[in-house]
Formats: C-alpha cells, structure tokens, sequence
C-alpha cells in the first residue's frame, strides 16, 4: 500500500480566499499531475492539520470537495485514498499538451557533454552469457562475505556511523597495500591508497588532476571506451595510440602527440585485444615518463587471471621516480555491485587527490570496506581468486575447442595468457557489429571489437567473454553464434 506524505504542500495564510478551497486545489492538482498516485492513502485529516498548521475543519472541508468531485474516496476502517476511477485523460501524465515535448527542446550543451551525448538508449552488455568481464558469481563464498558484512551492522564502529576517513577506511587501504605488494609486486604505504567507488571513479581523479583544456591525453586504440570519455569530460583531447602485440605503441605515441603529460595504458593485460607489454617496452615508458613530468595510469583490471606462469608485476613495481599512478578494482574479483575501487598515487600526490575525491562525495561506505578489509586479510580472496583462475582457464579451453568445431570456417580464435575474454577474429566479409545486434536478439552479450577504435585502421573481431558462462552451456551458446554467422555470410554473398 502507497502512503503520501505531502511534504510538498503548504497553505499560504495570507492569501485572502477560503483556506479549505486553497487545500482542496492543491491536492486536486497534485492528483491529477500524478504526483499522489491512484490508490494511495492519504493522511488523517488531524495528522494534516497539524502539519499544515491549520484547523481539522479546513482539512474535512478541502477532502469532502475532493469525494464529492470523485478525486477521493473513503474507505470503511482503512482511511481516505485517491481515486482509482479518475480517467486516464486527466492525469497530467497522459496530457501531451501541456508538457513540451523534449526531443523538440534544443539545448545549447557544453562541448563534453555533447562529445558524450549517446547514440540511443543505453545497452546492458555486462548482462548475459559471454559478457566481457563479467566474472562467475554462482561461486563466490557469499556465506562468509554474509558473516562479515553481518558482524560489523551488528555493532558497528561509532567512526563508520558518521564518517569515514577521505582515501577509504584505514583498515582496507592497510588491507589493499598487503594484498597488491603480495600478488601484483606494487610499491606502496597504506595512505597511498585511495579508496573509490569503481575503478571509472579512478581513472576520471587522475585525468582530472592533469588535463587541462585541449591537453592532449594519450589512450590505447582500441581501449577503454571510460578513459576516452573521461578525457573528454574534463575538456581534453583523447589521442588514439596504435596497439601492436607488445602492447602501447610509444613510438606511435610521440609522433601524434610529443607534447602529452599523461598516458593510460592496461600494460599486464591490454584492454580489448590482450597483448602483454614487454619488460623492454615497460622500461621505455618509465624512461619517456621520467622527462618532462609525464605521468602514466596504469589500469590493470584483470591480471589477477593469469594461466601461463605466474602474474607478472605491475608497471608501478618497475617504477622508481613516482611516476605511475595504478588504478585496480574488486567488480572483476568479487561483483561490480560492490562498487569499490582503488587508486595508489605517489606520497608526493596523495594530498592532491584527497582533495579531488573529496570534491566528489566526501567519502565512501565505511561498514562495507570494513568488512572488505577482513575478506581480503583472512585470505578469502586470494582463495577465491585461485579457485577461480583454475575454473576459468578450464572455460576458456572448452569455449576455444567449442569455437573452433562449429564456427571455425568464420572466424580464427587463440588462447589468451590472461583475462577473462577471447578475440575471435572474423572473415573480413563478415562484419562484427552486425553480428553483435544478431547475437543481442539471440541473448548472447559479446561485443564487437571495432567499436573500441577510435582510429581509421580497426580490425574485425568478436569480444567473447567466458568467465561468467558455465561451460555446460557453451556447447548450446556456440551452436547458436554458429548459426548468426553463416546467416551473415550468406547474406554477404547473395
């Protein structure tokens, strides 16, 4: 049952006219604009009065209008609702004249707005069978995630109740700073790290804290279509860098751009294609970086799924002039609904972008990171993440086997040393967003690799996500790809 509580309605006692006729237009117009919907109860006519500071036969005056008008009606024993019988034709909702129509309006934009202005209506590609880093959450230990998101509501810290330090809690980032030396070799003090609410968060702080307007920024093509975006928010110019199968071009990179201050790469494991840059090629970037006061975010999403020898270490662990600012997150590892990510800066930057993030919410959900820093020092998700490399490596072989019977005159597909995504590249005939719309209508969220280039040059291929796609059901899901392909060849030939 739909309760109003009217917290927008007042009486204006210095208008001269009756104040039940006053009331009773007030809420005939808040009926019939939708803002109290049909079939919810209204206030006693005393708790209204009181609120509205008028007497109770102002109020039983304004609601016997009401009833008789057909707006109200009284219920035996339950209290005064608003009409289910009111015609559709007079809710405001329904009333195209009044309200102008918005596709009509033109509305002058900033230029970083309308640069993000969207196409259409938004996809929900992480949803569904092959997504691209959508991670197997059947199996995350959510009894012991339970027991201690539990144990900290229960009593909770006076401290978490009313606040919680900027960077995140201390207790997480002391958690984070052990668990990121321990498996990905970074070089950091707890109060280096920042705690935020996604790794997007991350990315948009650092471009932030060096874009000014028209800067160029350098990005991978193709990359991560956030950090693009988040270059353009802050009003500068995202430079597209060839890929090639070490990675981050650099050569490239100071052609287009020999100006640039900051570059974002996905080094350990690049972001859509998955090559991993050489030590040479890292020692390069660290050396360019260390000219000029340049910076590099380094994203490393994913590389905690490594299958050939052990993870390799982040680029910030090869760094020894501060110059590498290392984004990470928990929605590959645990589930993106936590909603929590994670920045190491340089000691010398930290006041900067404690700064920064508190110029965005103050600070983050403090139970929830209590409770994440116990998840992670008691081992629970280096556990998990073991269990999980084993699981998916043994996917993406059944997946790579599963492509290469039935779609193997389509397309060419190889393992991938790390990550939780497979590039399958298609005949040239065949094109790749049109198979993406295909396999929407089939229920089958892969994406296209050439909307991840933001160059003229752009290869053709599938993005095929198999963390999150139990390999009983690949067998099926591939028999049904198989089929959208040869629809698109066979239309390509007649």
């Amino acid at each position: 049952m739909k309760h109003a509580y009217l917290a927008n309605l007042s009486i204006d006692k210095s208008d001269p006219g009756p104040l039940h006729r006053q009331l009773f237009l007030k809420l005939r117009d808040n009926i019939l604009q939708n803002v109290i919907k049909a079939g919810t109860r209204l206030p006693s006519t005393r708790l209204l009065a009181e609120d509205l500071g008028v007497s109770r036969n102002t109020v039983l005056s304004a609601f016997d209008q009401l009833m008789a008008e057909g707006y109200l009606e009284a219920r035996v024993g339950a209290g005064t609702y608003v009409s289910t019988q009111i015609p559709d034709e007079l809710l405001g909702t329904n009333s195209s004249s009044e309200k102008p129509n918005p596709k009509a309006r033109k509305i002058k934009l900033s230029r970083q707005a309308e640069a993000l202005r969207p196409t259409g209506p938004a996809k929900p590609y992480h949803q569904g069978p092959f997504s691209p880093g959508r991670p197997e959450l059947d199996q995350f230990p959510f009894e012991i995630w339970a027991r201690l998101l539990a144990k900290h509501w229960r009593k909770p810290e006076p401290d978490y109740l009313s606040g919680n330090p900027v960077g995140g809690a201390t207790a997480l980032r002391e958690a984070l700073a052990e668990h990121l030396a321990q498996t990905r070799a970074v070089n950091c003090e707890p109060d280096q790290v920042i705690v935020l609410s996604g790794s997007q968060q991350a990315i948009h702080l650092v471009i932030k804290a060096f874009a000014e307007t028209g800067d160029p920024i350098l990005m991978e093509d193709p990359g991560f279509p956030g950090i693009r975006n988040s270059i353009i928010a802050a009003g500068a110019n995202p430079i597209a860098v060839p890929v090639d199968d070490q990675g981050f071009n650099l050569e490239a990179a100071k052609s287009l751009a020999p100006k640039a201050r900051l570059a974002c790469l996905s080094p350990s494991h690049q972001y859509p294609l998955g090559p991993t840059m050489s030590l040479q090629r890292r020692l390069e970037i660290l050396h360019w970086a260390g000219e000029n006061d340049r910076f590099v975010l380094e994203d490393d999403y994913d590389s905690e799924y490594r299958y050939s020898g052990r993870p390799l270490s982040s680029l910030q662990g090869l760094d020894t002039e501060d110059r590498v600012l290392y984004v990470g997150s928990m929605s590959k590892v645990m589930f993106s609904g936590l909603r929590v990510g994670y920045l190491v800066v340089p000691k010398d930057l930290v006041d900067v972008f404690l700064a920064l993030r508190r110029d965005i919410d103050g600070h983050s959900p403090a139970v929830a990171e209590a409770a994440l820093a116990e998840f992670i020092s008691e081992g629970h998700l280096a556990t998990h993440i073991r269990k999980m490399r084993i699981l998916y490596e043994k996917r993406q072989k059944v997946l790579i086997s599963e492509l290469r019977a039935k779609c193997g005159d389509f397309l060419s597909v190889d393992e991938q040393e790390c990550g939780m995504h497979l590039i399958a590249f298609l005949r040239p005939e065949i094109e790749d967003k049109k198979v993406e719309a295909l396999a929407r209508d089939q229920g089958l969220m892969l994406r296209a690799l050439s909307a991840f280039y933001e160059g003229p040059e752009k290869k053709n291929a599938l993005i095929i996500g198999f963390a999150g796609t139990h390999e009983k059901q690949m067998p099926r899901l591939v028999g049904r790809l198989a089929q959208i392909l040869e629809t698109c060849a066979a239309h390509m030939q007649t």
